[in-house]
């Protein structure tokens, strides 16, 4: 390994891609609107569930990776953009936008989303997502902060119990998704090692 590589050793996976002249505050902000629109793509890979407002989407597993990607800082603010693109352009779950969906029922999640990225992207900072045995930890973190949010936040918007009667936010907001999002997760955690293995090959 060269002493230029040494000086430059990756932190994230965004940095190893190719290094062009463009500059650093450029190339990162290309980053997070690229997770943002990625964000958006797979919210269009929705499931609704007639019990719930709560959809079925592939958001969370765009979230992970914003996060493992680039980063805290940079995968926080793909997810904020995210939030705020949605209220002017079709980008919510199922091509809804607008403030009321923006804060209705699901906000809790989008808040989730955002500290999500930041809590995966801090855990991969420090390495974690460089294999299989500390990467799905790191994500199963990341998805219980996206429950922990869109639950509480659901259980004050429709003024419903956490746990107790019928319904309840954990039936509403959690147990219908444990199995789309353990799978979510443990794809994320399999594929960053896999990535970082590629690049370490370089």
């Amino acid at each position: 390994m060269s002493s230029v590589a040494v000086a430059r050793r990756p932190v994230v996976l965004a940095d190893v891609l190719p290094r062009t002249r463009v500059h650093p505050l450029v190339r990162t902000a290309a980053l997070v609107v690229a997770f943002a629109l990625l964000t958006a793509a797979a919210a269009q890979i929705e499931i609704k569930l007639s019990w719930t407002p709560v959809p079925i989407s592939g958001q969370t597993f765009a979230v992970l990776l914003a996060g493992t990607t680039l980063g805290w800082r940079a995968g926080a603010s793909s997810q904020a953009l995210y939030w705020v693109l949605g209220l002017f352009l079709p980008f919510y779950s199922g091509g809804d936008k607008g403030w009321e969906v923006a804060t209705g029922a699901t906000f809790g999640y989008f808040v989730g989303f955002v500290l999500a990225a930041a809590a995966v992207g801090a855990l991969a900072q420090r390495g974690q997502d460089r294999n299989l045995a500390t990467s799905i930890p790191a994500m199963l973190a990341g998805t219980a902060v996206i429950y922990t949010c869109g639950v509480t936040w659901l259980m004050h918007d429709l003024n419903i119990p956490l746990a107790d009667g019928d319904p309840n936010a954990i039936a509403l907001g959690l147990t219908p998704f444990v199995v789309g999002d353990a799978v979510k997760l443990l794809l994320a955690g399999l594929l960053t090692p896999i990535a970082w293995k590629f690049a370490s090959r370089d």
